[in-house]
């Protein structure tokens, strides 16, 4: 049977993108196949049982042959993973003592997968068509892994491969009233994914990706996309099929219900670029474990669904808009910090970015220059392969901005060093030609839309976590026609560290991101209208401000004059009627945001939100802290 990792192309096409982990890590991997059985029922299937410390370092493979994965007969593969010892290749005694523990461990992982096949239960309670508890909750982390945790304390990770099993299992769990929480791939920066309770389950998604049902007449369309499908693999699907998304878009290692669920989105004032409004229909299993079927329209229903935070339940499945495949090009400008602060005359930038179907500045205080991004469709027979990368990193890249960053925990110096090459680096496009591999040198490039407008990895290079290049961030929306006055506040903020000796600057590889959103009604998204008691005018969009940095491996882990980073956060909210961004904020970050949230619109949710799950299967650190949980 043919498989392929999630995220490359086709055998025949070179590989732009990567899967999430590192080759070292898969191959670490073991997979089981459990004995056929020949009385099990579909239902009585067990699900992929994930080891929870060891949540992050899956294969990521898919059948490319079926879309059936688990059958009747028996249980997929289980996976057990194990990582081997730094100290592999030390004295003869600690490579025997080693290659025991492995073999100790490689049996009890072959008793636990056939312990689950034939239906036994290794521990009092736990059965393999039933969920219940482990003692012993461990972390679940987020996509940058050990040591960011997304989860404080969970008891399984559940990796089905249908929408019946979701079902089956949230059906389960919610009859003994065990908390459940969807994820992708875990594109959270804090532990404010789930509730804290220990006997929460994870239900990963990433296996239930299936892409289908695709219409397209006249050039717009749409397609039905499962709970757990990604990006690229989407824009990869539609591309074979002459079709493509619009500017409803985030990064590559994100699942589109994901997306849906936390408001998340790309950055435009022209085109809609909240993921949700590209969304035509759902099914949504509730809390009962029950799938229910929702369509666009101006009910409160939808309005709660299309920024839901996962409380509603899992997005099963979404029709999503499409429309014909287009190309487009991206150019770069480097501006003056002075001139887009508007210290030297007037410059506005909402008429400064609105032109354009998307558009960006990257911020580099250090150097007090912003690189303003632009995009624009071309014709299609234009020219041109290249494919963005954000986040692919050589090994020698990887080690020296490490070393660099490590450097400036104490220090203020080396991390203006590092802003400074992060800029040169950054003037340059951060492009490849798709077809050889090689750097493009000069702006605009051209390309295909996704490939050009989010793109992915580069060929047998790694995301830049996976050498340990870490980061918190912070993420606020105000409205657009406010934006100037933030950024200029936020200078007065970097001014004010500098003249107390502790001068702070970007320590992120482009800057700080400062992104855009056009309109939205939903009633939790960063971009809607509805206010309350915090008036403002959201009519002309929002400015994202978002300010990722570098946390240091050394240590106790703290950022240079950390202490600057809390009033930065606590001075925005404080002083403008800021929004948090639900996946790049801490938990402080939303107690003290609060305030800026139309109540009126909570308490329209809140009620949506009972309906869907009376009982709070679907329970979430950010669900309690704004309320909605009662």
């Amino acid at each position: 049977m043919k498989k392929q990792a999630f995220f490359s192309r086709p055998p025949e096409e070179p590989s732009h993108i990567a899967g999430l982990q590192s080759d070292k890590f898969r191959a670490q991997h073991r997979i089981f196949h459990c004995p056929p059985t020949e009385s099990k029922e579909y239902s009585q299937v067990p699900f992929d049982l994930i080891p929870i410390s060891h949540n992050h370092h899956y294969s990521h493979e898919i059948d490319t042959t079926s879309t059936k994965r688990v059958h009747a007969q028996g249980l997929g593969p289980v996976a057990v993973y194990k990582k081997f010892p730094r100290f592999w290749r030390s004295t003869p005694r600690v490579q025997l003592q080693a290659t025991f523990l492995l073999l100790m461990m490689g049996l009890l992982s072959i008793t636990l997968a056939l312990a689950l096949c034939s239906g036994s239960a290794l521990f009092p309670g736990l059965s393999t068509t039933t969920v219940s508890v482990v003692a012993g909750a461990e972390v679940y982390n987020t996509f940058d892994g050990p040591g960011f945790p997304a989860c404080n304390a969970v008891s399984h990770v559940y990796r089905p491969s249908t929408v019946d099993e979701m079902v089956e299992i949230v059906k389960n769990a919610s009859s003994q009233g065990i908390p459940v929480r969807a994820s992708g791939n875990a594109h959270m920066w804090y532990d404010t994914m789930c509730s804290d309770d220990p006997e929460t389950i994870i239900i990963k998604t990433d296996a239930v990706n299936r892409i289908s049902d695709l219409e397209l007449n006249d050039g717009v369309g749409s397609v039905m996309i499962e709970a757990g499908a990604t990006f690229p693999q989407v824009a990869q699907w539609l591309h074979d099929h002459g079709a493509a998304l619009g500017y409803t878009l985030v990064n590559w290692n994100i699942t589109m219900a994901g997306a849906i669920a936390m408001g998340a989105h790309r950055s435009s004032l022209r085109e809609d670029s909240q993921v949700s409004a590209a969304a035509l229909a759902m099914d949504i299993i509730n809390g009962k474990g029950e799938l229910i079927h929702i369509e666009k329209d101006d009910s409160d229903t939808w309005l709660a669904a299309t920024t839901s935070l996962g409380l509603l339940g899992i997005i099963a499945r979404v029709k999503f808009a499409v429309q014909a495949d287009y190309k487009v090009y991206a150019n770069q400008t480097i501006l003056d910090e002075d001139e887009v602060l508007g210290l030297n005359g007037d410059y506005d930038i909402f008429e400064e970015v609105s032109p354009y179907v998307t558009a960006n500045y990257w911020w580099w205080p250090g150097q007090k220059k912003f690189h303003l991004r632009t995009y624009g469709v071309v014709p299609i027979e234009t020219s041109g392969n290249a494919f963005q990368s954000t986040f692919s990193v050589t090994p020698f890249e990887g080690d020296t901005a490490r070393n660099l960053l490590n450097a400036g925990q104490n220090l203020s110096l080396p991390n203006f060093v590092s802003e400074g090459i992060f800029f040169g680096l950054w003037s340059a496009p951060n492009f490849h030609d798709k077809q050889t591999d090689l750097p493009l040198l000069f702006w605009p490039v051209k390309g295909w839309s996704y490939d050009v407008l989010i793109g992915g990895l580069y060929p047998n290079q790694l995301p830049e976590w996976d050498y340990d290049l870490h980061g918190k961030t912070l993420e606020l929306a105000v409205p657009v026609t406010q934006g100037q006055a933030l950024l200029k506040r936020v200078r007065e903020l970097f001014d004010e560290a500098a003249a107390d000796g502790k001068a702070v600057t970007a320590t992120y590889r482009s800057g700080i991101n400062i992104k855009f959103g056009k309109p939205f009604d939903s009633f939790l998204g960063q971009t809607t209208e509805r206010v309350g008691d915090v008036q403002a005018d959201w009519s002309k969009g929002a400015l994202m401000f978002d300010f990722p940095s570098f946390v240091p491996t050394t240590g106790d882990h703290h950022r240079y004059n950390e202490e600057w980073y809390a009033k930065l956060a606590t001075t925005l909210i404080n002083e403008f009627p800021v929004r948090p961004h639900w996946t790049k904020n801490t938990r402080s970050i939303f107690q003290q945001a609060l305030k800026n949230l139309d109540q009126d619109s909570i308490t329209r949710f809140s009620q949506v939100r009972k309906e869907f799950d009376p009982d709070g299967t679907f329970k979430s650190i950010v669900g309690e802290i704004i309320g909605v949980m009662d």
